[in-house]
């Protein structure tokens, strides 16, 4: 009764019903075990209108709603709208139009697993290395701001959802694994494109490469900015306070070798690198840990980004690279 009368409310408030009286749902039922619900309209726009309510709020909770997995969207075409109407105000009960629950149909993809620090046009690389998206979202924390790890995305071209699908599922980044699925039904690649999956596959490998690391190979050597400032590091007594702190902090993510922080000339003159923390690692293991824990941490207000930094660049003393 209670998730009965859940949604028959929040249909009402984002004009989901198709019928000006009485209640859309009209039957319930609870898997206590598996913790799941089938909630069943009254009509299939009023089924269709329900799944942009992915992701809403219930006692505490976000809710994922789906299709069964014996939905078939051919046969449900015919009854129907399989997708949800437009003009729904999902607004009036804190979601975003457009959220993951807009994006529905069969080819519609989940993709999970994604660090955490990737912003939407990193992804949106990453996965348009398969062609051009109709759709794309993102998922994010309602107070935060932050993604979630994961998202929903549509292809233009459907030809290449089991593709873009196989070659991205199981892709390492950082110290995460990409799920990528269609999000209604799983589905094995189409027999006529089995000819180009493998330079799919070659292909998302190379974005891996590049992805993985945020934006450059992996060296045992991290950059730190936006961490400290130039007016902090005159002091000596001050300096030496900052630099302890880093090489504590560094300390935490492996085997550090040593934390350089450029420091500004008495005379005024430039100093390469000033505003910089370098973390040198004897592994790039640690590099790596550093790289993805450090960055978006905030250091006095201000989100430090972390790169990976060229060895020989280091080694050779120029930080300005």
């Amino acid at each position: 009764q209670t998730v009965a009368v859940f949604f028959n409310q929040v249909m009402a408030a984002i004009g989901g019903n198709t019928f000006a009286l009485g209640h859309a749902v009209v039957n319930v039922y609870i898997n206590h075990d598996k913790k799941f619900a089938f909630v069943e309209m009254r009509s299939v726009e009023e089924a269709s209108n329900a799944m942009a309510l992915d992701g809403i709020m219930f006692e505490g909770a976000p809710v994922k709603v789906r299709r069964p997995t014996d939905y078939n969207p051919s046969q449900a075409a015919t009854l129907g709208p399989s997708q949800p109407n437009p003009n729904l105000n999902l607004a009036a009960v804190g979601l975003t139009p457009g959220a993951a629950g807009g994006l529905e149909g069969p080819d519609r993809i989940f993709v999970g697993g994604l660090p955490y620090y990737f912003t939407e046009a990193q992804v949106r690389e990453l996965l348009e290395t398969f062609g051009p998206l109709r759709g794309f979202d993102i998922v994010k924390d309602k107070e935060t701001g932050n993604s979630k790890g994961y998202a929903f995305c549509l292809y233009k071209d459907v030809t290449v959802t089991d593709i873009a699908c196989a070659a991205l599922n199981g892709i390492q980044l950082g110290d995460r694994t990409l799920t990528v699925r269609r999000a209604n039904q799983g589905a094995e690649p189409r027999p006529e494109q089995e000819n180009i999956l493998l330079q799919a596959q070659q292909e998302a490998q190379m974005k891996r490469l590049v992805y993985e690391v945020g934006g450059a190979l992996a060296t045992k050597v991290v950059c730190l900015t936006q961490v400290v400032s130039a007016d902090g590091l005159r002091d000596d007594e001050e300096y030496n306070d900052i630099l302890e702190d880093m090489t504590l902090e560094g300390h935490k993510y492996g085997n550090l070798v040593q934390a350089v922080i450029p420091r500004p000339h008495p005379s005024g003159d430039p100093v390469a690198g000033v505003g910089k923390v370098f973390l040198e690692y004897a592994d790039v293991e640690s590099s790596a840990k550093a790289r993805i824990g450090m960055h978006g941490r905030k250091f006095d207000g201000k989100e430090t980004v972390a790169v990976f930094y060229p060895e020989n660049k280091f080694v050779e003393g120029d930080y300005d690279y």
